[in-house]
């Protein structure tokens, strides 16, 4: 598979020279020169659209950017990917995250731990045997369950969440509740990750008596008195586990029909992923776009504005999914980068976003991506997010649009599924490991020796 530097490929280079006339052109002479613009630069696939035609392409733009594509060898890193073969060339494993949402396909031990993890909630929901449920994790142990407990619970279980080192937030989340009733969940692939463990043993110092586990490492767990584990596997990285029993405290919170949904609509994703052309492959095309905006006209940052509150967790979550995967500065031969890679994440939920940034976002110095995101929810809601769209275009600010019929389970799978796919694509192209995190890693060793009292 190619892991040469994408400035080597003939594409770049084709594509850097476009972009010297291209910068003089606006999205203004792009529809005035081009009335079906709008209808044309447009994706449809499980039950998402992805209108990109407030972006800054043309045809040309975009066949270079399939060319490059092609060039990067993205169609064998792709069926590596789907494959279950190595891709996480650092850590030598494979990122098989889509497994876990296979359904009748998936390998039998992820439909054992599905089905154990389904009896357990289904226990906890319908015979109340706990009346509050506290998850114990941080990064993607935390931001994926996190959110989908927020955008998809039903209220019948009290779940709460705790991620920091600092104390304040497990004693706000023990408010009201008592150990004689309270689970807490402890989730850590290695079962050593030093906030969740600090917490967990907090946790027990209370006096909680009730713990469950996710975890690679049962023993660890079973030491420490978890009455039940729920095992990770390595070929599911932390910011990808959100289809696995990471999210069990979210899966107590919203019902394991809904979370077989969630998986479905993942699904739905991963085969359009798989099959589609690249011109109407709606991650593949985010992704190309997200590098023409980078690499080519120079935006930096990138927005994501979701018209929904029970999206209002999501910005966080592809925080993490993007920049901890692509903020890299050296390519999977560990050479240093010549070029821009994973731009800054950031955004908030409309309509509250509208009266605090998107001043910036219209007529602000920095060149800032968007994708905005309609689901059909409200017609206040909806009007306001084309109207933004119109206004960012206007300005000649390129921005893409991700519509749906509504926000359910499945909705979410598709969405989150969307983003995942977009994210390996781009490191596919920029030649990144996307699936380790060694500056991470870095910084957990020296935390480790000064409190240690080392250098």
């Amino acid at each position: 598979m190619n892991t040469t530097p994408p400035t080597e490929c003939r594409a770049w280079t084709q594509l850097a020279q476009h972009a010297e006339s291209w910068r003089a052109v606006t999205l203004k002479e792009l529809f005035a020169g081009d009335a079906a613009r709008g209808a044309q630069l447009v994706a449809e696939a499980a039950g998402l659209r992805y209108d990109y035609s407030r972006q800054r392409v043309g045809a040309v733009t975009l066949r270079l950017l399939a060319n490059l594509a092609e060039q990067r060898g993205f169609a064998e890193w792709r069926a590596a990917l789907l494959g279950g073969k190595v891709v996480n060339n650092s850590e030598n494993r494979a990122a098989w995250h889509t497994a876990l949402r296979a359904g009748d396909a998936a390998p039998p031990e992820v439909k054992d731990v599905l089905l154990k993890a389904k009896k357990f909630c289904s226990e906890i929901r319908e015979k109340k045997t706990f009346k509050t449920v506290i998850n114990l994790g941080t990064g993607g142990s935390d931001l994926g369950p996190r959110l989908l407990a927020d955008a998809l619970g039903d209220g019948r279980v009290d779940v709460r969440f705790v991620a920091n080192a600092d104390p304040l937030e497990l004693r706000r989340a023990l408010e009201g509740a008592r150990p004689e009733s309270t689970l807490f969940v402890v989730v850590s692939k290695s079962f050593a990750t030093q906030e969740t463990m600090r917490n967990a043993a907090a946790a027990r110092d209370w006096g909680g008596r009730h713990f469950y586990a996710v975890t690679a490492n049962a023993a660890a767990a079973k030491s420490f008195g978890a009455a039940e584990v729920l095992p990770l596997w390595d070929w599911v990285g932390g910011r990808f586990s959100v289809w696995s029993a990471v999210v069990f405290s979210a899966i107590c919170a919203m019902g394991h029909e809904r979370f077989d949904e969630f998986l479905s609509g993942a699904n739905e994703v991963d085969r359009h992923f798989a099959t589609a052309p690249l011109e109407k492959n709606i991650p593949v095309l985010m992704a190309l776009i997200g590098v023409w905006n980078v690499n080519f006209l120079g935006a930096a940052t990138h927005a994501v504005l979701p018209y929904a509150h029970a999206l209002r967790l999501l910005p966080a979550y592809l925080q993490q999914l993007e920049m901890e995967s692509n903020g890299k500065s050296t390519d999977r031969r560990n050479q240093p980068v010549g070029y821009a890679t994973a731009p800054v994440v950031w955004g908030a939920e409309g309509t509250p976003s509208q009266h605090s940034f998107h001043q910036l976002l219209h007529q602000g110095t920095p060149n800032v991506a968007c994708d905005l995101m309609d689901l059909n929810l409200d017609q206040v809601l909806s009007a306001n997010a084309t109207a933004q769209a119109e206004a960012l275009a206007a300005g000649n600010r390129p921005c893409s649009m991700i519509s749906g019929e509504k926000l359910d389970a499945r909705t979410l799978g598709r969405l989150l599924a969307l983003y995942e796919h977009k994210v390996f694509t781009q490191g596919v192209i920029w030649n990144l490991n996307s699936f380790d995190q060694p500056g991470v890693e870095l910084g957990k060793r020296l935390a480790d020796q000064f409190l240690k009292g080392g250098a």
